[in-house]
């Protein structure tokens, strides 16, 4: 049998997922792996705001789980929708990358060395805000396309910098192309920044025992707690919200922040690795009721 992997058609897209197809080699020795490419929703839109399209660069891969073109779909994990697909599970999340983001400038320069007014490319209404927050003169205006492209309008003059995840930065090996990475708690990542989640058929037991071999528990309770907080608040990218989830022996730290209106609220909770979804409900009320929501 040969396992059919459905990826997204971008550099980034095709790296993570031939990670994960090795992953699999690894541990399944003879298997064969196809790598199908399928464009989304998000690939082919160029032109509206990314917080606009929920689930754009998920739904497409989803729709061709259930059509049985695909066993496995590799997905970004921030890019998923919290609401689950009927039919669908999460079989696995393996691999997790610096969650951090990075500054990307054409002159090699930090977020305190850009001048006055400059223009910074970011369609994430999360970083946006948190940027704000720390240089209100900045301008912030949407940028779109590839990791590639964004860097290029950069390079280009467009855009004085832009944000990008340094994960993938990373799994591009282009991570020396940051001028400058932030702290975690400067700017607060997305929740599942950084780690890949890998979707099949509920009905696929072969597909889900393969993958359960190559599930990190740890990384699975850490982006639980983060999603759990994202879907409480019911909010998508399109809503200014940022998590992450840290271990400390059987305890987890999650950190949070809304910004409704551009107003940067933050708290943090602590609790049981087991109680991770139960956790990011919690702290997600507290943050709704600490910002009026």
């Amino acid at each position: 049998m040969v396992l059919r992997i459905g990826t997204r058609g971008s550099k980034l897209a095709l790296a993570q997922t031939g990670m994960v197809a090795e992953l699999l080699r690894a541990r399944h020795p003879g298997l064969e792996v196809e790598l199908v490419e399928i464009a989304t929703a998000g690939d082919r839109d160029q032109s509206t705001p990314l917080a606009e399209g929920v689930g754009w660069f998920a739904s497409a891969l989803q729709d061709a789980l259930q059509r049985e073109e695909i066993d496995l779909a590799v997905h970004s994990y921030k890019d998923l929708p919290t609401r689950r697909p009927e039919g669908l599970v999460l079989a696995a999340v393996p691999l997790r990358a610096d969650p951090r983001d990075a500054l990307v400038t054409a002159r090699r320069q930090t977020l305190a060395q850009l001048p006055a007014g400059a223009v910074v490319g970011t369609s994430s209404p999360r970083r946006a805000a948190q940027l704000l927050g720390i240089r209100p003169d900045l301008e912030v205006r949407p940028i779109r396309g590839n990791v590639d492209t964004r860097i290029a309008k950069v390079e280009a003059g467009e855009y004085a910098a832009t944000v990008l995840a340094l994960a993938g930065l990373e799994r591009l090996g282009i991570a020396a192309r940051a001028s400058e990475v932030f702290g975690l708690y400067d700017i607060l990542p997305a929740p599942a920044q950084g780690a890949l989640a890998l979707e099949c058929r509920a009905a696929d037991t072969e597909t889900r025992a393969r993958c359960a071999a190559i599930d990190d528990a740890q990384i699975r309770q850490a982006v639980t707690a983060e999603r759990g907080f994202l879907a409480t608040i019911d909010a998508g990218c399109s809503f200014p919200a940022a998590a992450y989830a840290e271990h400390f022996g059987t305890t987890l730290k999650l950190h949070a922040l809304l910004a409704p209106n551009g107003r940067v609220v933050r708290s943090k909770m602590a609790g049981p690795v087991e109680t991770a979804a139960g956790l990011g409900r919690q702290l997600a009320e507290e943050l709704m009721r600490l910002a009026g929501m």
